[in-house]
């Protein structure tokens, strides 16, 4: 008797708790998108270089030549950084190999830097990176942008109606485009693995590389007042 006592204040506990939920009102509600783009000028590089050599000593020749070489066309030095070094003991040249990454900024001389690394013990040069110092800011403005586009877009569609927008019930970004990892066309040429100088001289400059663009989308959704 007492169990059955038990589970009969059990299931009338649960049910009282059952009887007092309220049920939940469903609002009216618009659901619209929004889209923000915004082109960047870039203003930052960022390059990855190999470099080779027979013996550990024309390796060390090798590397001071490069920093002079990127000293000169503007590079700082705590902008290069040491990634890895290799040793190939099969090979009967080129046995041993340093791979760095270099910055270079708007105010570095492009051009230079790809004539003056045309060399036979440079063994790779890629762009790893096009970027914008202040890309973070400016990604932010364009996503605050199509928040605002999808808020007047629920405000204008909703005034038709004779209606207003009120809070809003739901924020979700859908889209996050950037371009700034594409390599610019007339970069494609430098990631040969030995630089070929081309019959016309080609113009490195960041004036010559095409903007970084950035698109954003924003849904929201908005109860109706």
């Amino acid at each position: 008797m007492k169990l059955k006592h038990f589970l009969l204040i059990g299931i009338l506990t649960v049910g009282s708790f059952v009887n007092a939920q309220t049920p939940e009102v469903k609002k009216n509600a618009i659901e619209v998108t929004g889209v923000a783009e915004m082109e960047v000028e870039p203003d930052e590089i960022i390059f990855s270089i190999g470099i080779k050599a027979d013996n550990k000593n024309d390796l060390a020749d090798n590397e001071k030549k490069l920093f002079d070489i990127l000293k000169n066309a503007g590079v700082k030095n705590e902008d290069i950084k040491f990634k890895s070094m290799y040793q190939n003991i099969y090979s009967k040249t080129a046995k041993f190999s340093k791979n760095y990454q270099f910055k270079a900024g708007a105010k570095s001389n492009l051009s230079k830097i790809f004539e003056d690394l045309n060399q036979k013990w440079v063994s790779s040069l890629n762009i790893s990176e096009v970027k914008n110092t202040k890309i973070a800011d400016f990604r932010k403005a364009v996503k605050i942008n199509a928040l605002k586009a999808a808020k007047e877009k629920a405000d204008y569609l909703l005034e038709s109606m004779g209606k207003k927008t009120g809070n809003a019930i739901e924020i979700v970004e859908i889209e996050d485009y950037t371009s700034d990892m594409i390599m610019p066309a007339a970069y494609k040429r430098a990631s040969n693995i030995q630089l070929e100088m081309a019959d016309a001289p080609v113009d490195y400059s960041f004036d010559n590389i095409e903007n970084i663009k950035l698109k954003y989308s924003i849904k929201t959704k908005y109860e109706i007042l």
